[in-house]
This record gives structure tokens, sequence and C-alpha cells, in this order.
């Protein structure tokens, strides 16, 4: 046990940097555009970003924020399967709760995405296609994410290493969770729509 904590630690802390790199906010600055935790909801990822009504930079972030988590993971991965599970589970919760912001983040789903890639590549493609479709369905982006990582892990669970399927499967409360702002408001119909006026925050 002791051994294999200390596989995992060295992986885990440099997924956890890497995923803790703020592009949201890297970007916005750089555009300058000020600081993004003061629009819209003051989140660092995408859907906020998307606020500033520059698509661009949203897309560039989303996909940035992805690409850590495969990065993190295939770097780790270079030494075995667990380092990678490790590095995978630093990357989202170095997303989530980077040191550098206070440890208030974004909600993860774009680097969860990203070490579903990392960790299992047809994982990843049904997680992206589990989204189109739902995102199809029901117009809620939310929505899409939420239902999205349940049937990627389910699938995690036939497609890949038993490890790395518990994780993502640990990793689907934790995402649901950061996402309990959108959940009360798919409750109670007020989530706005993809291509509705977001007037409300998310």
């Amino acid at each position: 046990m002791v051994s294999t904590l200390i596989l995992m630690a060295g992986p885990f802390l440099m997924g956890y940097l890497m995923g803790s790199i703020p592009f949201g906010l890297l970007l916005t600055r750089a555009a300058g555009l000020g600081d993004i935790r003061n629009v819209g909801s003051g989140n660092i990822g995408a859907t906020n970003v998307l606020r500033t009504g520059r698509k661009g930079l949203a897309a560039a972030t989303l996909l940035l924020d992805a690409l850590k988590g495969v990065v993190a993971v295939l770097i780790a991965d270079q030494v075995g399967q667990l380092p990678a599970v490790g590095a995978a589970a630093g990357a989202v919760l170095g997303h989530m709760f980077p040191v550098w912001l206070g440890f208030k983040g974004g909600k993860g789903v774009a680097t969860t995405l990203g070490v579903m890639w990392g960790l299992s590549w047809p994982v990843g493609a049904i997680a992206c296609a589990a989204w189109l479709l739902f995102a199809a369905a029901f117009r809620y982006s939310s929505l899409a994410a939420l239902l999205s990582v349940v049937i990627a892990a389910i699938a995690a669970w036939f497609l890949t290493d038993p490890r790395a399927a518990m994780l993502l499967t640990l990793l689907v409360p934790l995402v649901w969770v950061r996402h309990h702002e959108n959940i009360a408001r798919l409750l109670n119909g007020t989530e706005p729509k993809i291509g509705q006026g977001k007037k409300q925050a998310a």
C-alpha cells in the first residue's frame, strides 16, 4: 500500500500542477479582457469565457483545459498505468482547486474529458459522443456534461483498466457536486439552453 502511494505521489503532484494552470484566466487577461473571475459566474472555465463574447477564446480555453489532462496522463503513462491514474486524479483536482487561485477553480468537465482520452481514447470518444447526443436532444450544456461523464464512467469498466475505471467513477460525483448550481436551475426550469441568452450564472 505504501509503495503504491509513493508510486502515485509524484505523478499526482505533476498532474495537479498541470491541471491548476488557469488557462481561461490567462487567455482573457492576455486578450485585455481583465479578470474572468469578475465576469458572469466568476468561473475560470470555457463556459464563462464565452460570456466575454469571444468564442475563439472560449474554444481555446476548452481545448487547453482538456489537453492539460491528456498530457499529464500521457506523461505519467510512460512509467505505468497506476502513475497515469494518479496524474489523472491530480489534473482534475488541480483544475477544480488550483492553489494559485485560492483553491477556487473550474467545474472540471473539460479536464475530466481530457483525462478520459488519456487513460482510454475509446472512453474519451464515448464521453464526447454522449455529450453531443444529449446536447442535441435536450439543449442543455450542463445536463449533457453531467450525463456524459456517467456514461463514460460506465463504459470505462468494460474498456479500460479497473483502476482507471474506478477513478473515472469517483470523478462523477465530484463533477456533479461542482455543478450543484446548474442542477438546481435544471430542477426549477431556469437553466439556460444552448444558444439562449444566459442571464443566470452557470
